[in-house]
Order: C-alpha cells, then sequence, then structure tokens
C-alpha cells in the first residue's frame, strides 16, 4: 500500500475545542497521518485544523494521510456511503487515504438528523445494543463502491479476529489494505499479525502504549502501566529513550505502523523520534514476553459493564 506514514496521530478522545491547535501542533511537529472516526465525535473540529494547517501552508492534501471508520449503526449497504459522506463533508475533504470498518458489529441504523454520532444505542433512554441482521460481506462490498468511486483511495477492517480475516478474503473483491487492531506488548497478537501479513494486508496498532489511554476511562489497572514493565525500563536506559518511544519502537519494528495520540507539543515530537535506533532481538523478545493476551479495549466486556448486553467479538 502506498505512502502511509508507519507513526500517525490517533485522535481518540481528543476534545473537538482542543482539535484544531492539536492538529495544527501535530503537524507542526512532522504528522502527516491522521486516524479520526465518526464515532471520535470531533471530525468537524479535525477537519477545521487540517483547513487552517493547509491555508497557513504547513502542508498540502496529498501530503496527509486521513483514515476514517464506518460506524457500527451504518453497515446496512443504502447507509455506508451516506456515512463515509457525512465523515468526508465534516473533514472538508473530497476523499479519504484509508476507510475502515470500525467493528465487525452491526447495531440498528440511527439517522444522522436523530443523533450523531450516534454511539452504542439506539435508544440513549434504554441503554442496550440493538443489533441489527447485516452480514458482514454485504457491508464490504458497499465498501467497495467506496473505493469504485474514489471516496477512498484504500479501504480496510478494524477489531476483525483470524476468523473473519479467512472469511473476507475468501469474497473480497477488493482486498483490505489494512488491519487496524488492539496491540502491545501485553497484547502482541502474533498470529492475527502474521495472518494479516501473509495475505498482504498492512496492520496498525491502535493503543501501542497499552493502560495509558483506557485509565482515565476506569479500563485499566494503575499496575497495568507498561511504562514502568522492567524490560521497557531497561531498554530505555540502554538506547536513552523514553519508556514510551521504547513501546512505539518496539511496534514498527515488528512490522506495525501506530496512531498514538499526545496533547503535548515535545511528546508529540518525542514518539515521533523513535527511527534512529534499533533494539536489539534479545531486547524484543524480553518485550514481546510481556504478552498476557490482555485487551483492554473489549466490547465483551464494556458493552455489559455499560449496556447490560453481552456481545463479544474476541475468543
Amino acid at each position: 500500500m502506498e505512502n502511509m506514514p508507519v507513526i500517525g496521530f490517533g485522535l481518540w478522545k481528543v476534545a473537538p475545542q482542543d482539535c484544531p491547535q492539536i492538529i495544527l501542533e501535530a503537524i507542526r511537529a512532522g504528522y502527516r497521518h491522521f486516524d479520526c472516526a465518526a464515532d471520535y465525535g470531533n471530525e468537524q473540529a479535525v477537519g477545521a485544523g487540517i483547513a487552517k494547517a493547509i491555508s497557513d501552508g504547513l502542508c498540502t492534501r496529498e501530503e496527509l494521510w486521513i483514515t476514517s471508520k464506518l460506524w457500527n449503526t451504518f453497515h446496512a449497504p443504502e447507509h455506508v456511503e451516506l456515512a463515509c459522506q457525512k465523515s468526508l463533508d465534516d473533514l472538508g475533504l473530497d476523499y479519504f487515504d484509508l476507510y475502515l470498518i470500525h467493528f465487525p458489529i452491526a447495531l440498528e441504523y440511527v439517522p444522522i438528523e436523530t443523533r450523531y454520532p450516534p454511539e452504542w444505542v439506539n435508544d440513549p433512554s434504554n441503554p442496550s445494543l440493538s443489533l441489527a441482521k447485516i452480514p458482514l460481506y454485504k457491508t464490504w462490498q458497499a465498501m467497495e463502491e467506496l473505493a469504485d468511486k474514489g471516496l477512498a483511495r484504500q479501504i480496510g477492517i478494524c477489531n476483525y479476529n483470524s476468523g473473519l480475516l479467512h472469511d473476507l478474503m475468501n469474497y473480497a473483491r477488493i482486498k483490505p489494505a489494512v488491519l487496524q487492531i488492539e496491540s502491545h506488548p501485553y497484547l502482541t497478537q502474533e498470529k492475527l499479525i502474521k495472518l494479516a501479513h501473509a495475505y498482504d494486508i498492512k496492520v496498525t496498532a491502535f493503543s501501542p502504549l497499552g493502560a495509558l489511554s483506557y485509565f482515565e476511562l476506569d479500563m485499566a489497572k494503575q499496575e497495568e502501566n507498561l511504562l514502568s514493565a522492567k524490560p521497557v525500563v531497561d531498554a530505555a536506559k540502554a538506547h536513552g529513550k523514553s519508556a514510551a518511544q521504547i513501546l512505539l519502537r518496539w511496534a514498527i519494528q515488528r512490522g506495525t505502523s501506530i496512531i498514538p495520540k499526545s496533547s503535548s507539543p515535545k511528546r508529540m515530537r518525542e514518539n515521533l523520534d523513535i527511527l534512529d535506533f534499533r533494539l536489539s532481538d534479545i531486547e524484543m523478545q524480553d518485550i514481546s514476553a510481556l504478552n498476557q493476551n490482555k485487551r483492554f479495549n473489549d466490547p465483551g466486556v464494556f458493552c455489559e459493564a455499560a449496556f447490560g448486553s453481552f456481545h463479544p467479538i474476541y475468543d
């Protein structure tokens, strides 16, 4: 796949009022790959930041790689282009470099004029999942039409497991360019990454720093902080880098792209500054050995906790 920068900037949990300035700071720091989603509720604000950066001459549209994602309530074929176009309009763009299916979960349609982003529940007064009977192959066919029309130059998937990936590759007319999954040393997902690469699918790791994104949501415990894990700390001392830089270097060295997030210009630059050193094979192995198959972003856990609906998608 062409030109997707290996280090991107994730926009999950960035408040809309902060987005324009953060986008400008990130572009000044050197980021050109931005990972968006309708569900993040900030695409209009992100678009304002992109427009300002372009008008200020910091970059051109062609120099940017913009990813967004199809939300669960728009899986029906007749709603896929509608959802894509809404995100394009909010971001002020004519096309996406990459458009992904956010989750392999189809929920009942919520019209844009009713509530946007629609989030996880059909009726906020009765918060439970309302599943829709829409097979994934139909959603993928509509994604392929986005590529045919030039609305998305590449299409892909998020949060698929190996079984769904095998199935998709049996029917896809346009193969997925990217699989985006949670991955960090506590969740190495080695088999799934190896399978994706065998299919010539690039892998993007979200939450590459592990628990850090989840403390404020009460979805992780402080003792699960990878920044204090001994192999990470030891490698940081050996290379004169921060623990976060070691985790990000581990991720790209194993063949995944990454989409870390920071509101601090200093940390933005630090997260990019991971290309001037290399972890040894032993350091890579020791960090990988931290694996606990620990998933922080799991619908099989948070949907039951938040909506009383048990809906696992991972074994």
